[in-house]
C-alpha cells in the first residue's frame, strides 16, 4: 500500500471508529475511554512533535539555500516577483469566489440564534483577547516586528507568532550569503545542506508511524464532538467547501494548464502525500516538510525554487484561509442583517487578501485574523461562536488548498525560468507535463 494510501486509510478509520465511539461508548458509561484517549492524545502528540521540531531548521536552511542560489544566479528577484504577482492574483480570484457563491446561496439569512449566550462563549471570549491585544499594536509595530532583534529568540517563538520574523531573517541571511560567499563548497553552505538534509530524514521517519498518528488525532477530534464537526451550519460549511473546490479544480487548473503548459489532473496527483498530509494535521507549517519532498521528487521541481516558494508560501501564500476569511465575514453579516455595500465588500475581499497573507500556519489560526476584519466592518466577533463547531473540518480544508497553493505557484513560477538560471537545479524535466 503506497503512503497516501496509508495515511488516508489512518484518516477514514479515525473518521468512522470516531463517530461509532462517539454514539456507542460515551464516556461516563465507559471509563476505559478516557485512556483510550489519553493513548490516542499522546500518540498524536508524538507524531506531530516530530513534525514540528524540524520545521524551524528545515525552513530556516530551506530558505538560505534557496535564496543563496537564486541570488548567486542573479534570478532572486524575478523569482520573489513571479511568486508574489501570482500569490495576489490567486488570493483576490479565490476571495471574490467566496464572495460570490456566499451572496448567490446566502448561509446566514434567516438563521435563528440566542444572541447572549454566544457572546458568553469561552472561546469567543479568547478570541477577542487575542483581537483585542493585536488592535492596541500602532501600524507601525507590524513593519517593524518582521525584523527580528533577536532571531535565535524569534526562532524559540516561531509558533507563537514569531514564523514570519524568522523567514525574514532567512531571507537577508540568505541574499547575504549570495554576496559574500563565491565558493559554492563553502564550509557553511555544507553545513545548510546537511540540516536540510537531516530534516528531511527525521520526516521520513516521522512518516513511518503517521497513519497511525492521523488516526489517533481524527478520532480523538470525532469522539469529542461527533457528527457536529461535520455538519453544524451546514450550508455555510457547504459554501466554503464548494468555494475551495472551484479554486483547487477549476482556477489551479487553468493556471497550470495556460501557464505551466501542465496536465493539472497529472499534476495533482502528484501531490497527493502533501494533500493527505494538510488534511489531517491543518497545518501549513508542519505539512512544509512534505510539500518539500512531494515538489523535488515526485513533480521535480527545481530545489532552488521550490525551496523559496514553498517556504515563503507556508506563511506568505494563503489562498484558502483568504477564501475562508471572505466567506466568514460576509456570513457572518448576513446573520446580523448587516447589509454590506459594493464598495464594503471590496474592502472585505482587499482585507481577507491581506489577512490571508498574515495568517499563521498551524490550525486555528485565521480566527484572530478573522476577529480583526469582523470589527473593521462592523460584524459582532461572539457571531465566530456559529462556526467554531466547524471550523476545525474546514481548517483541514483550506490548508490542503494553501498547501496546493504553494505547490501550483512553485510550478508556475518555475516554468517562467530559462534553462540557464535553472542549470544549478535539480533535473527540471518533469514527468507530469501534457
Amino acid at each position: 500500500m503506497k503512503q497516501y494510501q496509508k495515511l488516508l486509510l489512518g484518516f477514514i478509520l479515525g473518521v468512522i471508529v470516531g463517530l461509532i465511539a462517539y454514539y456507542n461508548l460515551p464516556e461516563k458509561a465507559f471509563p476505559f475511554m478516557t485512556t483510550f484517549t489519553e493513548f490516542c492524545t499522546l500518540a498524536g502528540a508524538i507524531f506531530l512533535k516530530m513534525i514540528f521540531m524540524v520545521v524551524v531548521p528545515l525552513l530556516v536552511s530551506a530558505l538560505m539555500l534557496g535564496v543563496y542560489e537564486l541570488g548567486k544566479g542573479r534570478s532572486l528577484g524575478k523569482v520573489a516577483g513571479k511568486s508574489l504577482m501570482y500569490t495576489v492574483v490567486l488570493s483576490l480570484i479565490a476571495v471574490f469566489i467566496a464572495i460570490a457563491i456566499t451572496n448567490v446561496i446566502q448561509p446566514g439569512v434567516g438563521l435563528q440564534f440566542d444572541k447572549e449566550q454566544l457572546a458568553k462563549n469561552q472561546a469567543v471570549i479568547s478570541i477577542n483577547k487575542n483581537m483585542q491585544l493585536a488592535q492596541a499594536k500602532p501600524w507601525t509595530t507590524y513593519i517593524t516586528d518582521l525584523i527580528p532583534q533577536n532571531p535565535v529568540d524569534s526562532a524559540a517563538r516561531a509558533f507563537g507568532g514569531e514564523i514570519i520574523a524568522v523567514m525574514v531573517f532567512a531571507l537577508m541571511f540568505g541574499y547575504a550569503l549570495s554576496v559574500c560567499v563565491k565558493d559554492e563548497e563553502h564550509a557553511f553552505i555544507k553545513v545548510l545542506q546537511a540540516i536540510f538534509d537531516c530534516s528531511l530524514k527525521i520526516i521520513d521517519w516521522a512518516m513511518q508511524i503517521a497513519p497511525y498518528g492521523i488516526f489517533a488525532i481524527v478520532f480523538n477530534t470525532t469522539y469529542r464532538m461527533g457528527a457536529s464537526f461535520l455538519g453544524n451550519v451546514a450550508l455555510f460549511a457547504g459554501v466554503v467547501v464548494l468555494s475551495l473546490l472551484i479554486q483547487q479544480f477549476i482556477t489551479y487548473s487553468i493556471f497550470l494548464k495556460f501557464f505551466a503548459k501542465t496536465n493539472p489532473w497529472k499534476f495533482f496527483a502528484g501531490c497527493r502525500e502533501a494533500y493527505v498530509y494538510a488534511f489531517s494535521t491543518a497545518s501549513s507549517n508542519a505539512t512544509l516538510p512534505i510539500a518539500l519532498e512531494v515538489a523535488e521528487k515526485s513533480l521535480k521541481l527545481p530545489s532552488k525554487v521550490s525551496r523559496f516558494v514553498l517556504t515563503c508560501g507556508a506563511s506568505a501564500n494563503q489562498n484558502g484561509s483568504g477564501l475562508y476569511e471572505g466567506a466568514v465575514l460576509l456570513f457572518l453579516a448576513q446573520v446580523y442583517g448587516i447589509d454590506l455595500t459594493i464598495s464594503q465588500q471590496v474592502v472585505v475581499v482587499l482585507t481577507a487578501v491581506l489577512g490571508g497573507v498574515g495568517t499563521a500556519g498551524v490550525p486555528g489560526g485565521t480566527l484572530p485574523i478573522i476577529a480583526i476584519l469582523c470589527v473593521n466592518v462592523g460584524v459582532p466577533v461572539e457571531g465566530l461562536g456559529l462556526i467554531l463547531g466547524v471550523d476545525r473540518f474546514l481548517d483541514m480544508c483550506r490548508t490542503t488548498l494553501n498547501v496546493s497553493g504553494d505547490l501550483v505557484i512553485a510550478k508556475l513560477v518555475s516554468t517562467g525560468l530559462t534553462d540557464e538560471q535553472l542549470a544549478d537545479a535539480h533535473d527540471s524535466t518533469p514527468n507530469i507535463n501534457a
